[in-house]
């Protein structure tokens, strides 16, 4: 009976999916759901283990003077996507689906972010003007494409819009 019950166990740990993340679809419909519940907006970033501008991009959404504006307007989720061939199991099964669903080309790189509302209905991307993702915002124009965004988007007061302005525009 006890070589029946470790045959077992070892027979569904190999056809478990070790780390596996959780599909695409749920990540989303759960910020949606808990946006439309608080009256916030989602701010949706596709990301990597590897991404150093991803990295940033979190730390600067994070930073004392500007986070509470951001988890005072964003429900703010995550999908893992481009990951190198030994991290694959970390990457949200559809994430690269909606990453195009939402405007990304395959050459436009990470972090690409958008802004839904509480439909789940996009508002806006990370793409610029020129159809350029912005990423990370860090330059100049980067920034206050970013800002614009984010002021079409929020109600963001011009205060707060500049504290995040300088934020993103910081050499750090």
């Amino acid at each position: 009976m006890k070589k029946l019950i470790i045959s077992f166990v070892f027979c569904f740990l190999s056809f478990s999916p070790i780390n596996a993340q959780e599909n695409a679809e749920a990540v989303v419909s759960k910020a949606i759901s808990q946006a439309k519940k608080e009256n916030k907006k989602v701010l949706l970033i596709f990301h990597a283990s590897w991404c150093g501008w991803c990295k940033k991009m979190d730390k600067n959404l994070q930073k004392p003077e500007v986070e509470p504006y951001f988890s005072k307007n964003f429900v703010t989720t995550h999908l893992t996507v481009m990951e190198s061939p030994a991290k694959k199991n970390l990457e949200n099964p559809g994430g690269e689906k909606f990453l195009t669903k939402y405007g990304a080309s395959n050459d436009d790189g990470i972090p690409f972010w958008v802004i839904l509302n509480a439909k789940g209905e996009m508002e806006e991307n990370s793409l610029n003007e020129k159809k350029e993702n912005l990423g990370c915002p860090a330059s100049p124009e980067e920034v206050d494409s970013f800002i614009k965004k984010l002021a079409k988007t929020t109600k963001l007061k011009k205060d707060e819009l500049e504290k995040i302005k300088t934020v993103f525009a910081a050499k750090n």
